[in-house]
């Protein structure tokens, strides 16, 4: 076992100092491999998703906790768990599957206030914050503190309401988890007619029946969750999987690539401080490509905001 490590990751004569993994056929045979394996991976999650599948560990009390910090830190009060508000983020998250887009406003024109509306929460201020691809709450939570327009929406002392939805689902084609976070408020408190128009390009006046004046309603979104309000349209699976198909490719995609780069730097090191004169070189070449292999595969599996 020894001689064939050594064989396989280190440059010896016994591979003409030149370590098989990074020999031609070697190479051909590992994306054979990938290849393949990215087959039989779709076909295990399709056929098997209790086995292989999506799913994170956000819940929406988490989300509340975290919220809230955020805001006793800037001296605002916390906010309150609706249940009116989270109905509206799950019908947001159902509506965002079922029609498989990405964004505030759906592609046949409903808005986040329309979600809201119909879950029957009389708002005067609303807004929405929206997270895609996250798997933990506080990464979520500081990825919307980051942006400065979602972190109006984290801050904002005209809310006093907030509701969640957390759900997987496949959504432009691609298995993910979608976060929803809907604020509001039923009343004007903390705030004037005046200060109401002096709000920023993010927010946008909307007419609403029930409120003596056009209420003011933020909209900021993150990619990663959701949540259903028809069961038949829920596009989760029931059991929770027992491998997470989207950290599980990640993982190897970052484990394979590691593996060729510690490669590279080990055939470098040796073969220079034994001297070996040999035509097959471009080693730092290899290494700043694989490097920025690396670097574009963990930008992927980060979640994104809009």
């Amino acid at each position: 076992m020894k001689d064939f490590m050594r064989h396989l990751f280190f440059p010896h004569v016994s591979n003409n100092y030149r370590p098989k993994l990074l020999h031609h056929k070697t190479l051909l045979i590992v994306t054979l491999i990938i290849f393949f394996a990215g087959f039989s991976l779709s076909a295990i999650r399709n056929t098997f998703p209790s086995v292989l599948g999506t799913f994170s560990n956000i819940s929406n009390q988490q989300l509340l906790l975290l919220t809230n910090e955020k805001r006793q830190e800037n001296g605002l009060p916390p906010l309150t768990l609706n249940s009116e508000l989270d109905s509206a983020a799950l019908a947001k998250a159902n509506n965002m599957f079922t029609e498989d887009y990405w964004a505030h406003d759906s592609p046949d024109g409903k808005t986040p206030w329309y979600f809201i509306k119909q879950a029957g929460y009389n708002y005067v201020y609303a807004g929405e914050n929206l997270a895609r691809g996250f798997t933990t709450p506080s990464d979520v939570v500081n990825a919307w503190m980051a942006s400065p327009e979602h972190r109006q929406n984290m801050l904002s002392p005209n809310y006093t309401n907030v509701g969640f939805a957390v759900e997987t689902g496949k959504l432009t084609g691609e298995d993910t988890v979608l976060v929803v976070e809907m604020f509001g408020s039923t009343t004007l408190a903390g705030s004037t007619q005046n200060e109401l128009g002096s709000q920023n390009n993010n927010t946008k006046e909307v007419s609403s029946a029930s409120s003596p004046t056009p209420p003011v309603v933020t909209e900021n979104s993150v990619p990663k969750s959701g949540t259903v309000l028809d069961a038949s349209k829920t596009p989760i699976p029931s059991v929770k999987p027992l491998i997470d198909s989207a950290s599980f490719s990640s993982d190897i995609a970052l484990f394979i690539v590691s593996i060729f780069i510690l490669t590279l730097i080990l055939d470098m090191i040796v073969i220079e401080r034994k001297k070996v004169v040999r035509i097959v070189g471009h080693n730092i070449d290899h290494i700043m490509f694989l490097s920025l292999l690396l670097i574009l595969i963990l930008f992927m599996i980060r979640g994104v905001i809009i």
